[in-house]
């Protein structure tokens, strides 16, 4: 055990066996296949297992799966290897990370719901910060109705995610899509059954 709570709970959770949220990535990721770039790198945050980053690394991308428990990127190495391609993984807390500029084509943000509102701040403000000019940010999360459902994500309604928050966090990028619905999903057992979604597709 280290003195830090949180990063205990999430060695923990991932210490389990098996995987959390499943292998396969995440439904809203995959069906947005078809805006990824054929080359170019991307960048995985809150990347757990892997699941996100090897999927975006079979689309011929190249990787940074950045996560903070080392348990579960362990797993998402073994994830990579079992699928046959190479993903560069760093351990950081990505609230103090030092985000890099104008890096990434593609930012892949699944369930990143740990932050509180100015941690929340200081990372979204390193995704854009991390996107060249014109890459895509693929994002989703739970909306203030999952306290209802209780099938994943933080029982703290701060955490949550309104349409209102991601226009006036992401409003200076040249495009912005935001869907709200919900829907059952079946991400392992961490993200199971009926959930309310926020999706974000957005352009730096």
């Amino acid at each position: 055990m280290s003195n830090n709570p949180e990063f205990d709970r999430w060695q923990e959770r991932f210490a389990a066996p098996g995987y959390l949220f499943g292998k396969a990535p995440n439904a809203f990721l995959k069906s947005q296949a078809r805006l990824l770039p054929k080359s170019g790198t991307a960048l995985a945050i809150g990347d757990g297992e892997g699941r996100n980053g090897v999927f975006l690394a079979e689309r011929g991308l190249d990787v940074l799966s950045v996560d903070y428990s080392p348990v579960a990127q362990d797993k998402a190495r073994a994830l990579a290897r079992e699928r046959g391609v190479s993903m560069r993984v760093e351990q950081a807390d990505v609230i103090d990370w030092r985000w890099p500029e104008s890096e990434f084509d593609v930012v892949a943000a699944i369930f990143v719901q740990f932050a509180t509102p100015p941690q929340r701040a200081k990372m979204f403000a390193g995704i854009k910060r991390a996107l060249k000019a014109g890459g895509l940010l693929l994002m989703q999360g739970y909306g203030v109705k999952q306290l209802e459902y209780k099938t994943g994500g933080p029982p703290d309604i701060t955490r949550l995610y309104t349409r209102e928050l991601l226009e006036r966090e992401f409003a200076d990028f040249s495009s912005l899509e935001i869907a709200e619905h919900d829907d059952v999903i079946n991400e392992g057992s961490g993200h199971a059954g009926m959930s309310a979604l926020i999706d974000l597709i957005g352009r730096k």
